[in-house]
């Protein structure tokens, strides 16, 4: 059965906050952006008349009414218990094989196969980064959420733009205006610039709508990942598009987060536009993969 979904606080580990050289990491390399996605339209159009449109729409509509901060704090005490199920990264891979992202307006693939894309494309542009094509393979692994034995989350609570609860919810976020709906919006504890943070506060700080970012950013911390703190920021905020694409909530980030940005951005462009009907064989590429897990993850991880 194919399963279709829409799309306190622990700092980071002290781990190895990576240095970007500007020369040699060129967002342009050997990658071709392409100009359309699988159905003719521009990416991340969330007006163009699809076959996807109202579907997505209806998926945010629900997602902005029910992500509230005491909601999302639920959410994190709950998974962050990571009492579920043990299993090795790349069995959680495949267990994504009969799942199609229905907030994506731009693929309807199993998400085994956008993450291999990802993965590959950013492996041919960037070949001595390993730590990056396997964020590649693993960034979307947390939508395991939507299967029975995580709980089935209802499909607005797993995927689609991420954005922090508990402070204004910036314009730019996609179909802002269902967000009058939100008890959030009207709650003067939490309908400000800063709500309840402060400047420069650190995106570690901020409470993020729950979904599968959230959850595989716990999955790989709370496991002793040795992945560097730019491949947890990756995981934990590729999809908070308001920051990446927007340049929103500036005012929240920190250092770290700073230097952070830089890669996601760069990955950023291998997530959305390595999408396509192009298929990857995943027995020949599946060793590779297999090395890198081993390298920095334990063999059984707390789910």
């Amino acid at each position: 059965m194919t399963i279709l979904i829409h799309e306190q606080y622990s700092e980071f580990e002290e781990t190895k906050v990576l240095p970007i050289d500007e020369e040699e990491l060129v967002l342009d390399n050997g990658f071709v952006v392409p100009q359309i996605n699988s159905f003719g339209h521009t990416f991340r159009d969330y007006d163009a008349e699809s076959q996807r449109q109202e579907g997505v729409e209806n998926f945010y509509l629900t997602n902005h009414i029910n992500q509230t901060y005491d909601f999302v704090k639920k959410m994190r005490e709950k998974y962050g218990k990571l009492d579920r199920v043990e299993m090795s990264i790349w069995e959680c891979c495949e267990l994504l094989n009969e799942v199609v992202d229905e907030s994506d307006p731009d693929l309807d693939e199993p998400q085994i196969e956008h993450l291999l894309q990802t993965a590959e494309a950013i492996r041919k542009d960037y070949p001595t980064e390993d730590w990056l094509h396997l964020t590649g393979l693993i960034h979307d692994l947390g939508k395991v959420l939507l299967l029975p034995s995580f709980g089935e989350l209802p499909q607005w609570a797993v995927v689609g733009d991420t954005y922090p609860v508990g402070c204004a919810f910036d314009e730019s976020i996609v179909h802002h205006k269902h967000f009058k709906e939100n008890p959030d919006y009207s709650n003067p504890a939490y309908n400000t610039e800063y709500g309840v943070y402060s400047e420069g506060c650190g995106l570690n700080n901020v409470l993020m709508s729950w979904g599968h970012d959230d959850y595989m950013y716990l999955v790989a911390k709370e496991n002793k990942t040795t992945l560097p703190s730019a491949a947890l920021f990756i995981i934990r905020y590729h999809s908070f598009y308001a920051l990446h694409r927007s340049r929103a909530y500036k005012h929240l980030m920190n250092q770290e987060d700073v230097e952070n940005l830089k890669w996601l951005q760069i990955f950023n462009k291998y997530d959305l536009y390595s999408k396509s009907k192009v298929r990857v064989d995943v027995e020949k590429v599946k060793p590779y993969y297999l090395s890198l897990i081993e390298k920095y993850f334990p063999v059984k991880l707390k789910w």
